[in-house]
């Protein structure tokens, strides 16, 4: 699987077609978001997965975008390997080109009645992007996929 993984999103991150079409999904998950309004305090506690039990995942076409506008000198982080490796100071250092799951997720107690339907039927229309634009599908955890990527690999 990695290696199917590393060639699809090298593969659709030259696409200006794909890379496109995410970019047209994050903005109307943006305008949902806008609607609803959640605070965010920017305190930096949604980057710290394992105290929220939760973790994120992305697919190949997210990976794609996200690879594309990462800026080369930042393709080579170490990290402890807990919470989010882009995470400094409390801030996400790639908050412009974070993955969808990071745009819906927010540790106001208000947004849990939404978030899990607004991010369904996203995400359903990212999987069907994969499908429009003939990239493989792949859902893989975040730092994993990252990992795999030799974006961001765990010290020691």
């Amino acid at each position: 699987m990695q290696e199917a993984l590393r060639i699809a999103v090298w593969s659709a991150s030259r696409r200006t077609d794909a890379r496109d079409a995410v970019e047209q999904l994050y903005l109307r998950v943006e305008r949902e978001i806008d609607l609803r309004r959640p605070v965010c305090l920017a305190s930096g506690r949604c980057c710290h997965f394992e105290q929220f039990g939760h973790r994120l995942y992305v697919t190949t076409l997210e990976l794609a975008k996200f690879l594309h506008d990462l800026p080369v000198d930042r393709r080579a982080l170490c990290w402890d390997g807990s919470g989010c490796p882009f995470q400094r100071d409390k801030l996400c250092t790639v908050h412009a080109i974070r993955p969808f799951g990071c745009r819906i997720f927010f540790c106001d107690a208000s947004s849990t009645s939404w978030q899990n339907a607004v991010y369904e039927r996203f995400h359903r229309e990212l999987k069907s992007l994969h499908d429009q634009l003939d990239v493989p599908y792949f859902y893989v955890e975040w730092r994993q996929a990252l990992d795999m990527l030799q974006v961001a690999t765990r010290a020691g």
